[in-house]
């Protein structure tokens, strides 16, 4: 589709500082390592040398009173995974060099020795590194009621790799009790958000398992955790019977969960409130943070979802003769449930020439398109930008100005950039947008840009296999009506 334009881009801002040797001054007076520069992006294309660091967290943190710690639930999680780590270690550190090592903690004030952690990563099966930070809590003489987390990354021979940050986390003093009302958003969990699911026995930290998939199986991990996307499965046979506003969960409601790794699935679910071990039959009401729940089996005879030491298994209630509204569960049928925070960074460092930390790490959220021909202009939006970033259209860079660490905008290049046979295109071209630092550092993205040629200027005819001579002026014609509306943008993610 074609995106409404904005208003017109603000006048581009004076870019400070010193460009290294691959810096877009240098390119510009020295057409060789322009072109040096380009065919290193063309080879990164062929073949992506990324390295991407994901930081998996809770939504919600439980503060600690007096000299408790209550440590956060699930805790947080990081996988170092692509191939770029490998190269690394091959190129410059060695196999003995090779090691990723970082810390944990709390943002600004609520940062201290006591509340950052040391994480080191063990490489799995999947060649990802796991790294798991089970000692990070916040205290109450932290009076913030938001904080992010701060992951610092280094190699072994001391080399900083950079810092990464989490989303933004709510602290909650303790799980509600009371009925949530929908105007309390940022409790309740919504259709089509992530969770976790875990179980602690007799409130003890040590028995606390997490559901997780291993080998496309679930199973309850005391080690790592799983993202869950849950959907209401199936929202018409729920409304007939408990009405679901602006698509928040409510008990009652048939649920999916599927694992955001794997794309691993349960069976269709009906989610229960527990209270004191009884899931409640009758209760409707929307789902809030850290409260406890059960799993039926949609269409079962009260055969609810529940782990057995490490084992994910199916356990049937037993009725209560007294109240019809209740089924009595086992300690291994009661869920706590919590939403959950996914953020990811890509970079690429098989081309930069410096030793500077890959942070910020820039990352893309939206593109806006602004008029169209030769003034194509592209917003990009996001958050971490800075001076140093120019855009790249596949392996064409583009004119990049910046306005803000939310907004940088660039000149659409003209098709041609991208090969000689530009006149006759008569298919969609689609280029990966890429963001590039002045030492030749690449940050990629989900994100991509298509030129989509005028399909009513030659309809129904072939490509032509020859071109006459004469031909030069309908060419040019063709290609300015080509160039006036041709600039489509498709985003992926």
């Amino acid at each position: 589709r074609d995106p409404q334009g904005s208003s017109h881009p603000s006048t581009p801002q004076t870019q400070s500082g010193c460009c290294s040797a691959v810096g877009p001054l240098s390119r510009r007076s020295n057409p060789y390592q322009a072109n040096l520069l380009r065919d290193g992006v063309r080879r990164y294309l062929q073949l992506p040398a990324d390295q991407t660091v994901l930081i998996l967290h809770a939504k919600v943190a439980q503060k600690s009173y007096g000299n408790e710690k209550r440590f956060f639930c699930p805790p947080p999680c990081v996988y170092l995974s692509g191939p770029g780590w490998k190269l690394k270690q091959e190129q410059d550190l060695g196999e003995a060099g090779f090691r990723v090592w970082g810390y944990m903690g709390l943002d600004s004030m609520g940062s201290s020795l006591m509340e950052t952690q040391k994480l080191s990563f063990e490489e799995q099966p999947d060649s990802k590194g796991f790294g798991c930070a089970k000692a990070l809590y916040i205290s109450d003489a932290d009076k913030r009621k938001h904080f992010r987390l701060v992951l610092k990354l280094f190699f072994s021979n001391g080399q900083e790799i950079g810092t990464f940050h989490s989303k933004l986390i709510k602290v909650i003093s303790k799980p509600s009790q009371k009925k949530q009302s929908l105007k309390n958003t940022d409790l309740c969990i919504s259709s089509g958000s992530k969770v976790s699911l875990f179980n602690r026995l007799r409130s003890q930290t040590v028995s606390t398992r997490y559901l997780s998939v291993e080998g496309g199986a679930f199973i309850a991990s005391a080690r790592q955790w799983a993202a869950f996307t849950l959907h209401l499965a199936d929202e018409r046979y729920n409304r007939s019977e408990f009405p679901l506003r602006e698509g928040y969960i409510r008990y009652g409601s048939v649920v999916q969960l599927i694992c955001t790794a794997t794309g691993v699935t349960l069976p269709p679910l009906i989610i229960r409130k527990v209270s004191k071990q009884y899931a409640m039959l009758d209760v409707d009401e929307p789902i809030s943070q850290l409260h406890k729940c059960a799993f039926q089996f949609q269409g079962s005879d009260r055969m609810y979802l529940c782990l057995s030491t490490e084992k994910v298994i199916q356990f049937q209630a037993s009725p209560c003769p007294k109240e019809a509204n209740r089924e009595l569960l086992n300690d291994g049928s009661c869920w706590t449930i919590i939403g959950t925070e996914m953020v990811e960074y890509t970079f690429s460092e098989s081309l930069a020439c410096a030793r500077e930390p890959v942070s910020p790490v820039p990352l893309i959220a939206a593109l806006q398109l602004t008029g169209g021909g030769d003034v194509a202009m592209l917003e990009v939006q996001g958050e971490h930008f800075h001076a140093h970033l120019k855009v790249w259209f596949g392996d064409v860079e583009a004119e990049t100005m910046y306005r803000s660490p939310k907004s940088l905008v660039c000149v659409v290049p003209d098709v041609s950039a991208f090969g000689s046979d530009w006149r006759w295109l008569r298919y969609p071209i689609t280029v990966p947008l890429l963001l590039i630092r002045d030492d030749g550092l690449i940050y990629s993205s989900s994100f991509t840009f298509t030129y989509t040629p005028e399909q009513s200027l030659l309809p129904g005819q072939p490509v032509p296999s020859d071109v006459p001579q004469d031909s030069d002026k309908l060419l040019d014609s063709i290609h300015q009506e080509f160039t006036r509306t041709n600039f489509h943008l498709f985003m992926q993610s």
